[in-house]
């Protein structure tokens, strides 16, 4: 039998948490975090990662997991997911992923087993010690498939997928030597999508300026003089950069980062569209409480059908 999990995905300031926390609540279920970013130490603020009451809400796993400078590949995060689903389920929970990286739900959920390629650590050190918008503007000539799907302060997926193209072979073609086995779960893929996008984006602007209050610009200080110049791409305050270094003025830099997460987010609603056999929630077409009650009901058709009237 098939692990039944549940999914939460969509573009960066839809509301996933809040769905996600809703439904774990009203299931009995625990998150599994499914965001690239949010497993590195040390950047919460700019990640989202989950606060102390979020999580004092809900469970979460696979969140602020590793230090910033940790290479963490796709492979690995369905790995570390595999073992943390069937420790949920094992305990009788329910496991919901919830995030904004694609590629790790759709890698996980699909069991797509990742073709091996030897990779170098002297040419790793090398493209560390490079500037990352250099290293992503490479990436967008040898392999644009890859960079589209890639957040461009993901210092250490950028690299990788560098490692892949200098070892002969590109991301994408990884990925698609890669085979789909199996796969050992059953899937509820909600996905949150706006109908008028620009309410998504006023979303995203809202929350930038949230964590410029929450104090970003402390949090990227701290990590940037914590890491130095060599991996000051790698800890997700990129766009602030030129301001810490007093090369231009805050509002600029603000203005760039906000610029910078709707482009993500666009790149992010292209690729939940493509997914087949979503149940697609539109948060600007009815209330927080009328969104909620409708996903927990198709969540409980799906894991309990004709029994879910008999559940504990």
């Amino acid at each position: 039998m098939k692990t039944k999990v549940l999914v939460v995905a969509g573009p960066t300031a839809s509301g996933k948490t809040g769905l996600g926390i809703a439904l774990a609540r009203r299931l009995d279920g625990e998150i599994v975090c499914a965001d690239s970013m949010q497993i590195y130490t040390g950047m919460p603020i700019a990640t989202a990662a989950p606060t102390a009451a979020e999580r004092q809400a809900a469970v979460h796993h696979l969140a602020e997991i590793l230090p910033p400078d940790t290479p963490f590949s796709v492979a690995q995060y369905c790995n570390l997911a595999a073992e943390t689903v069937a420790d949920i389920a094992a305990r009788g929970k329910v496991p919901i992923l919830v995030g904004g990286t694609g590629l790790f739900i759709d890698s996980f959920i699909d069991h797509i087993q990742f073709a091996h390629v030897q990779t170098n650590p002297d040419l790793r050190r090398e493209l560390l010690a490079k500037d990352g918008a250099e290293l992503y503007r490479t990436l967008q000539q040898v392999d644009p498939t890859a960079a589209a799907e890639i957040h461009p302060n993901n210092k250490n997926r950028v690299v990788r997928a560098l490692e892949l193209y200098y070892a002969g072979i590109t991301k994408t073609a990884q990925n698609a030597a890669s085979r789909r086995e199996d796969s050992p779960y059953e899937a509820l893929y909600f996905v949150l999508r706006y109908r008028d996008r620009q309410v998504l984006y006023d979303r995203i602007n809202a929350r930038v300026d949230a964590m410029l209050a929450a104090g970003l610009v402390e949090e990227a200080r701290q990590a940037y003089a914590a890491c130095g110049p060599t991996a000051r791409q790698a800890i997700g305050h990129k766009e602030l950069l030129p301001y810490l270094e007093g090369s231009e003025p805050l509002e600029t830099a603000v203005e760039r980062l906000k610029q910078e997460t709707r482009r993500y987010a666009k790149r992010q609603i292209t690729w939940f569209k493509r997914r087949q056999g979503t149940v697609v929630l539109e948060p600007d077409t009815m209330d927080t409480e009328r969104l909620i009650a409708a996903a927990t009901a198709q969540a409980e058709d799906f894991l309990y059908g004709k029994d879910k009237g008999k559940r504990a």
